[in-house]
Parts: structure tokens; C-alpha cells; sequence
């Protein structure tokens, strides 16, 4: 037996904290990840809840196997589709609420083999990953709809034990079936209140003496790599990933004239991986693919869109990069900065149509000012706390409207925010100091 199965609650997470910087070197510097939400609910375009929220029937929603047939290499045009967008990862539910597996499944017959296409629809998708270069990711739900002992697991001791073993059985397979498998993204532990009752400690356990540099998301009640705030971007003091629709108005497939009004937009989705990258966190970012498995259009020109800005910003966005300080200037919505701090990243929206534009709050001049996507010096002058930009261009240097202006500093500059509300008390004390 592997000394990892004889650990308590406390030494497990002492040692996945000890191994964690290893596993999660490559996530820390990607950014940038693709969300694939795609099942049997793909079919009605009503939300991939729509089982639950329209109460169907088990037997009724499950004929919807019947006539589930995602085209043949559907899984390489999603991953095709983030390689262009650049992603450097890709997480796709292998099995959703619904309790349809997309994989050929032993321990679960209601699956895409057996019924429907009759195809393995993850293996497909890990071959499509691997293929153009990306991490893999597999959700994996632990509530299930189409599981008889799904409810009764709350209160009946001997269903719980079979339900978790069911759970298990699943993970054991998509982590032992596929090779190397990069990230296991839990969702809804949903009846069981608390760890215990989902034998998360265990399975974790086992799931990582199957794949030792899995990286596991915080969503089987236990803290594990990860936090995973849905639908909103909001920085944590630890490792974090935003996961966002394309839409804000569902995860799964919705007809696209309905969503396209909705749709995000390139420099939307940049304003996003602004707030992410600059805060130390990752922009997990899902489609819907249609019921023939095919991506939506409304969400391809944006994605592309977002890749060829970063083939020219990337380095604003991608690797490791230090908590941003400052807020910039007029018409710059988010600051990042190198991990030394020495380079500073503004991403701007409003271009000045005056031929100048300030920076406040920086106390050092720069040794170098230059636009990223072309490399091109800007003229510029340092005045008290501000950086004045002089002779800009009449329009946005970069085709997106979403220019990143660099500054490169001998030091990490001195940042205080001239405000009649300052940031912090340290801000405050070097006001009163200054006179300001």
C-alpha cells in the first residue's frame, strides 16, 4: 500500500501543498483555457440544466441517447478552434448532470458506445488535444440525474456506499483508459453535504496514486489545487480559474439567433483575460458546441480574434506574472506586470484622439516606453507622477482597438495613486509626507 492512502485529512494536504508547484508550473503560465459543454442537452438548446428545470422525465430524457450523433472529428474542431484562440488548455464534461457518459464505460451503460453514436467521444477529444498541443482537462460531475441511487445516497447508508463506489468507478476509468490526463475538474457535489459523505478524501487519494501530477479542482468539498469562481471574475489569495459562458445566458448549446445577441466579443474576452492574468488567475472560457457537435459561429470569429492578439501581446497575458499595482490612465482597463515587476503592461481601450496621454501615480520615469503588438518606441516624459506619452498615432496601434502599452523600469517603481481617496494606509502615509 502507497504511504498517500495512510495519510490523514491534514498530512494529504500537506503533501499535495508540497508537490503542488511542480504539477501546477505549466497551469500558472497558460491563462488562457477552453470549456467544452457538450451531452445530450446539446439537442434541445435550452440550457444544459433543461432535464431538471423542465422536470422530464429519466426514461423520457433518456431517448435523447437515441439520436445523439456528434459528426466524426467534431473533437478536433474544438481543439483546432482553441489552438487558434490561444488556449493552452482544454476541459470538456465527459459526463454531465444528465449521468451520459461520453466514453466507452463499464460501470456505466447509459454511454455514447453502447447508445447513440456509438462512438468514444473523450478519446476522440484527448487524441484532438494531443494532436495540437493542449493540456487536457476532464469534468466530471458528481451529482447524477439518471442514477437511481443519486438521491437516496442522502439518507440510505448502503446507496451512498454504492454511489460513491459508482463515482469512483467512473474516474478510475477516464484516469486510467487514456494516458496521461492533466486536470480532473470536479463539479456539483450535490446531495452530499460535506467530503465525508462523498469519500472525497479516499478517492482523491486513489485518483492522484493513478496520475501523479494531476492537478483537482476545490469542487468535491475539499480545498485541493484550485478555486473556481462561475460566472463572475473575483482574484483569491490562491490558485484561481474563472470559468465563464460565452454568453451569460447558458453553458450548454442555445440556438445560435438566440445567443448571438449575447455572444461575447474579441475585446471582451480580452477584458476578461485582463483581469485574470493581472491578478494571478486563469480565464477558463466554455463553448457550446451544436447537437452535431460542430462550434457555434457566433463563437468562432471572437476566439480567433483573440489568438491573433495574442501572437502579438501575448507576453501581457501568458507565463508568470506578478500581482499588478496601478491602475494606469485614461482609457486603460487593467495593468500587468512582469513577475520582477520591472515591466509594467497597460491594456488600453480608448485610444486619445489629442496625440498624448498621461499615466498617474507612477514616481519613476521608465527607462523605455513601446507599443507590444509592433514593438515601437512611444515619446514620453516623466512630470512629478505622471508618465506623459507625446506624438501617438492617430488611431489604436493594434487592428483589436486593445493596445498594450509597455513600460520597461530599471527598478520596480515607486506606485502611489494621487487621489483624494487613496488605496492603503501606505498610500495615504506618503500623501500626508508629500504634501498631496
Amino acid at each position: 500500500m502507497n504511504s498517500i492512502e495512510l495519510m490523514t485529512k491534514n498530512e494529504y494536504e500537506e503533501w499535495t501543498a508540497s508537490t503542488r508547484d511542480a504539477r501546477m508550473a505549466w497551469w500558472r503560465e497558460a491563462r488562457f483555457g477552453m470549456f467544452v459543454h457538450f451531452g445530450l442537452y446539446s439537442q434541445l438548446g435550452r440550457n444544459e440544466w433543461v432535464q431538471t428545470l423542465e422536470n422530464i422525465p429519466v426514461e423520457e430524457y433518456a431517448r435523447l441517447a437515441d439520436t445523439f450523433n456528434p459528426k466524426p472529428g467534431a473533437p478536433r474542431e474544438w481543439a483546432k478552434l482553441a489552438k487558434e484562440a490561444g488556449c493552452r488548455y482544454m476541459v470538456m464534461t465527459t459526463r454531465h448532470h444528465e449521468g451520459f457518459s461520453l466514453w466507452d464505460s463499464k460501470a456505466n451503460p447509459f454511454n455514447s458506445v453502447k447508445l447513440g453514436p456509438h462512438r468514444d467521444i473523450v478519446r476522440e477529444f484527448v487524441d484532438a488535444c494531443r494532436e495540437y498541443d493542449l493540456k487536457i482537462g476532464f469534468y466530471s460531475s458528481l451529482m447524477d440525474w439518471h442514477h437511481p441511487d443519486a438521491i437516496a445516497a442522502m439518507y440510505d447508508t448502503a446507496a451512498r456506499k454504492r454511489f460513491t463506489d459508482y463515482i469512483e468507478a467512473l474516474n478510475t476509468e477516464l484516469l486510467t483508459q487514456y494516458g496521461k490526463i492533466d486536470v480532473l475538474w470536479y463539479d456539483v457535489a450535490s446531495p452530499m453535504e460535506n467530503w465525508e459523505g462523498w469519500d472525497s478524501l479516499e478517492r482523491n487519494k486513489r485518483m492522484r496514486l493513478l496520475q501523479p501530477d494531476l492537478i483537482i479542482n476545490n469542487r468535491s468539498r475539499l480545498d485541493e489545487d484550485f478555486g473556481t469562481p462561475e460566472g463572475h471574475i473575483r482574484a483569491d489569495d490562491r490558485d484561481w480559474e474563472a470559468c465563464m459562458t460565452f454568453n451569460d445566458i447558458s453553458w450548454g448549446y442555445v440556438d445560435e439567433v438566440q445567443a448571438e445577441p449575447h455572444a461575447y466579443t474579441t475585446p471582451r474576452i480580452l477584458k476578461m483575460l485582463c483581469t485574470c492574468s493581472r491578478q494571478g488567475g486563469n480565464l477558463l472560457l466554455n463553448i457550446g458546441p451544436k447537437p452535431d457537435g460542430s462550434v457555434p459561429a457566433d463563437a468562432v470569429k471572437p476566439l480567433q480574434g483573440v489568438g491573433e492578439w495574442l501572437k502579438r501581446n501575448g507576453a501581457a497575458a501568458y507565463g508568470k506574472l506578478g500581482r499588478s499595482y496601478g491602475f494606469g490612465g485614461n482609457g486603460v482597463s487593467g495593468v500587468s506586470c512582469a513577475q520582477d515587476g520591472k515591466t509594467v503592461y497597460l491594456w488600453n481601450w480608448i485610444w486619445p484622439s489629442t496625440g498624448s496621454m498621461g499615466f498617474g501615480g507612477y514616481c519613476d520615469a521608465p527607462k523605455r516606453v513601446y507599443t507590444l503588438c509592433d514593438g515601437k518606441d512611444m515619446a514620453f516624459e516623466q512630470k512629478g507622477q505622471r508618465i506623459i506619452l507625446h506624438d501617438l498615432p492617430e488611431k489604436s496601434p493594434d487592428p483589436s482597438g486593445v493596445t498594450v502599452i509597455v513600460m520597461e523600469f530599471d527598478k520596480v517603481p515607486e506606485y502611489h495613486p494621487r487621489s483624494y481617496y487613496p488605496q492603503s494606509t501606505r498610500d495615504r502615509d506618503w500623501a500626508k509626507d508629500n504634501k498631496i
